[in-house]
């Protein structure tokens, strides 16, 4: 009876796949250099989104409250607008999305926030891609020109500062 359990035990043990826990994939910055100052970058305001969500996971944009849902079809106004409207960006080069979280905001909301984001820029990038290509940017053979293209003219540029207490 003990061989039997011990065969079960270790049959079990074999078999069984562990949950592998799946993160946002993005990479992030080389540690800089502490011989070498960091070089100074002027950024025109009107470039940057910013994008606030507090420890009571509220998400203020541009220092005014927003929905959820209204943070995609916004980020696409702000990266899309090529300098036509003056609350917006110069142009999709230029434009850069500032999320920024407080220490108590909760990862849920945080993990929403940035789907949203990366949502506006794969949508972006997708019309983008139809309008020039007449297909969609999935579609675009990995590493070919035209996806080059597409990524050069919306590359996703969101800047995360370190969570502070607001």
């Amino acid at each position: 009876m003990a061989d039997i359990a011990f065969l079960l035990l270790v049959f079990f043990l074999v078999t069984t796949t562990m949950d592998q826990q799946k993160g946002l994939r993005v990479q992030l910055p080389p540690y800089p250099d502490p011989n070498v100052p960091p070089p100074v970058v002027e950024q025109n305001d009107r470039n940057v989104l910013e994008v606030l969500v507090n420890s009571a996971d509220q998400l203020l944009v541009e220092r005014k409250p927003l929905r959820l849902e209204a943070l995609t079809d916004l980020t696409k106004k702000h990266i899309q607008n090529e300098g036509r409207l003056p609350n917006f960006s110069d142009s999709s080069q230029a434009a850069v999305v500032s999320l920024k979280n407080d220490r108590g905001t909760s990862v849920e909301r945080y993990v929403q926030v940035y789907n949203e984001l990366i949502r506006a820029y794969n949508e972006a990038r997708d019309e983008y891609s139809r309008s020039k290509y007449g297909r969609s940017y999935a579609d675009l053979p990995d590493k070919s020109d035209e996806q080059i293209a597409v990524k050069k003219k919306y590359p996703m540029k969101i800047s995360e500062a370190e969570p502070v207490e607001y």
